[in-house]
């Protein structure tokens, strides 16, 4: 385990990393300490070579991730003109949207505004069965930061969003697989080795070709479909003469498990 966080807990096991927001005493709700220990072991997950996978989940069992912690955020939000806070956003990214590595979510209880937006920027999401997730802001009469309004409609679609954007009514686990929200729907206690077991399954392959099939997805749904297969196009070609690519040739032909070097 990496010490010296007090708002996260970040964990190395096999193949993957484990980052726990540990703030269970305020829901796991992000302020400014949490957000900045978030970015640091992103960061660390995204350099070190041995990490294939990065799951993200909340500590204890009622939530994953409350939002931002008002309170916490209340005083630099009102010394700030409107003019001053969007200078300061304007070219912000968050640390997970940088992340080429997969990344997968498992939502352990509520997912609230900067919670929802911390699952839409995962690339898997598997819930706890009493999960809820919900886009709040609206009721405390702010509109998402993070990016809801515009990964939302993307990821489920402009009906479906807008529902969650304007009314801010949690939804509820179920129905959130049936708009595609999450992958997956398991039973509370099971949460943690589902999220493990997909990491797993992501491990045993190319690193490479991993990080160039996220790319390749992501970049694309910003595409026209003729710009996102020549994008695929190009990517299969670094694939393709790359040490992994040989090597999982070779694996197949020789039926043994391929020794990736990633690149």
């Amino acid at each position: 385990m990496t010490t010296g966080y007090e708002n996260i807990t970040y964990e190395l096991k096999e193949g993957h990393a484990r980052l726990t927001l540990n703030r269970p005493q305020a829901l796991n709700a992000i302020d400014p300490l949490l957000l900045e220990e978030l970015g640091d072991a992103v960061r660390a997950a995204q350099a070190d070579d041995n990490v294939a996978v990065l799951i993200l989940t909340g500590a204890g069992e009622r939530a994953f991730c409350a939002g931002m912690d008002l309170r916490a955020f209340q005083g630099r939000a009102a010394a700030a003109t409107p003019a001053e806070s969007r200078a300061k956003r304007r070219g912000y990214r968050h640390p997970l949207a940088a992340m080429t590595k997969p990344v997968i979510a498992a939502v352990n209880g509520l997912a609230y505004g900067g919670g929802l937006e911390l699952a839409l920027l995962c690339d898997i999401v598997i819930a706890a069965e009493h999960a809820t997730f919900a886009a709040a802001e609206v009721s405390r009469g702010l509109i998402p930061g993070n990016g809801a309004t515009q990964r939302l409609p993307r990821k489920i679609g402009i009906t479906c969003a807008l529902e969650m954007l304007l009314t801010g009514l949690p939804v509820d686990a179920r129905k959130a697989l049936r708009i595609g929200l999450v992958n997956d729907v398991v039973a509370a206690g099971e949460v943690l080795a589902a999220a493990e077991k997909a990491a797993a399954a992501i491990a045993a392959n190319g690193p490479m070709a991993v990080r160039m099939a996220k790319e390749a997805a992501l970049r694309g749904m910003e595409m026209p479909l003729d710009k996102g297969l020549e994008l695929e196009s190009d990517l299969l070609s670094l694939v393709q003469g790359s040490a992994d690519a040989k090597e999982g040739v070779r694996a197949f032909l020789e039926k043994r498990k391929p020794n990736w070097a990633g690149k």
